[in-house]
């Protein structure tokens, strides 16, 4: 089984592009988190969806995968995690939007696992 930790990002409209491309920097590099399965963590943006409304103003995202719940914990608790998000984030957030699933076994080879 794999966990599959989706987290969608906005940022406040004052926020410059120079902060938000630090955090684009800066959140890739929780890929090399022992808790990250296999380094899979992608984050991508600014969102390109049309119309662009639908998007809701998110202009992030992150995707990364986890062996199961306690890789996840133990990614949410993470110094990286939280130096990473509470520096380049959480001052400059207006919301924010996760949403986590675990796949059926089935699923893994779709993942590549």
């Amino acid at each position: 089984m794999t966990l599959v930790h989706i987290v969608l990002f906005k940022f406040r409209a004052d926020v410059a592009d120079k902060v938000k491309q630090e955090f684009l920097t800066q959140i890739k590099t929780l890929k090399s988190l022992p808790c990250v399965k296999s380094q899979r963590l992608v984050v991508g943006g600014p969102s390109i969806t049309t119309p662009i409304e639908k998007s809701k103003g998110f202009e992030y995202a992150l995707v990364s995968y986890h062996e199961d719940r306690a890789a996840l914990a133990e990614y949410q608790a993470s110094s990286e995690h939280e130096r990473v998000t509470g520096t380049y984030f959480i001052p400059y957030k207006e919301d924010l939007v996760r949403f986590d699933f675990e796949t059926e076994h089935a699923d893994e080879a779709v993942l590549g696992f």
